[in-house]
């Protein structure tokens, strides 16, 4: 680990153990929200600018914008990508990004703590307890109700899939609900993560699929890269991607490829490369299937619904693993090649489509 790394690593932990305890002295026990109604500006704060955290909140705004159906939700986040993972949700108004580097950009890093202070805000959550910046952000906030993302060890206890980064912040949500004494459905079923592809995009990525195969085959996706300790080895891959093409010689082979332009099977299947987020899922989201590791684009090819096998090598699996529509994380620690197949043909069985595709 890098000395900036390790500086970066004290330095959460300081700022986590500064405001673990924000906001939990005043719990607000004596509000009561009788109607959902006076509900109308809501902030959610998720200061962070990867893909796949960016993605995995996109289940707690679908739950704020259906409990609250008249609200505006203004996002609290980092980096650029925010606007084009929500642009087609129609109650997200305004992003608030915080500048990456804030010593290098303190007038902007400024400015933006000064916006919360200024917007009137009816509720302001905090999606991620462990967030100091987040719990910060709430605490600052000019809003009548501020919930922290406090966690409720009984609901933990209750929920078998509790862990998961994308469903507790809306179990705890429900429950900060309940305690305002607004009724809630705490055995509802938590929303996938949901780009939400117009047609005429997943129309231009079938068109763009078809010129990469030209064949009328279906296809399966795989995507060999992932970030540090996750990225599974080359010579795994090989022998993987050996065992792909001889059992599913019926099937299309698609890698797509990373930023950095790198392939763990030496660029041995055909590829698609593109910048744009919305391009790529468009893309994946006229595949029958998706493999790869845990990276930003296995939440993508969750977020426009394309079953999706994670692989998981290092990172926590029920924390992180691809959910709904047939996916399922996998910990390639304990799986064999048998295992494998059996896995893979019963998701290509199931006759299970893309909602997006059974739309057009």
């Amino acid at each position: 680990m890098s000395v900036l790394s390790k500086i970066n690593v004290h330095r959460r932990s300081i700022m986590r153990n500064l405001t673990k305890n924000v906001g939990k002295t005043n719990m607000q026990n004596d509000f009561i929200l009788v109607d959902k109604s006076e509900i109308k500006r809501v902030l959610i704060c998720r200061p962070n600018g990867r893909l796949g955290n960016l993605l995995l909140i996109t289940p707690l705004v679908q739950e704020v914008s259906e409990m609250f159906p008249n609200c505006k939700i203004d996002l609290f986040v980092k980096g650029t990508l925010a606007p084009i993972i929500f642009e087609k949700y129609d109650t997200v108004d305004k992003i608030i990004h915080l500048p990456k580097k804030p010593f290098k950009s303190l007038i902007a890093y400024s400015k933006v703590w000064i916006s919360l202070k200024k917007t009137p805000y009816d509720l302001a959550i905090n999606v991620d307890q462990n967030s100091s910046s987040g719990r910060l952000a709430v605490q600052f906030s000019n809003a009548k109700y501020k919930f922290f993302g406090d966690s409720n060890d009984e609901i933990a206890e209750k929920k078998s899939d509790f862990e998961h980064i994308a469903k507790y912040p809306v179990y705890n949500f429900r429950n900060y609900l309940a305690k305002l004494r607004l009724p809630t459905s705490s055995n509802k079923i938590i929303a996938p993560l949901d780009l939400k592809l117009t047609a005429s995009e997943i129309s231009e990525g079938r068109k763009i699929l078809g010129e990469l195969t030209n064949n009328d085959k279906r296809t399966i996706c795989i995507f060999t890269y992932a970030t540090g300790a996750k990225c599974l080895s080359e010579e795994w891959w090989e022998k993987f991607y050996s065992q792909l093409t001889a059992e599913y010689k019926n099937y299309n082979i698609i890698e797509v490829l990373p930023v950095e332009n790198v392939s763990q099977i030496g660029f041995k299947a055909p590829t698609f490369y593109s910048k744009d987020i919305r391009e790529i899922g468009s893309v994946i989201a006229n595949a029958d299937l998706f493999i790869g590791a845990d990276s930003g684009i296995m939440h993508l090819s969750s977020a426009v619904h394309t079953p999706t096998i994670g692989l998981f090598s290092v990172s926590n699996l029920k924390k992180y693993e691809p959910y709904d529509n047939c996916s399922v994380g996998i910990d390639v620690n304990l799986y064999t090649k048998k295992e494998y197949i059996k896995t893979i043909n019963s998701i290509l069985s199931s006759g299970t489509l893309n909602i997006y595709s059974r739309a057009i």
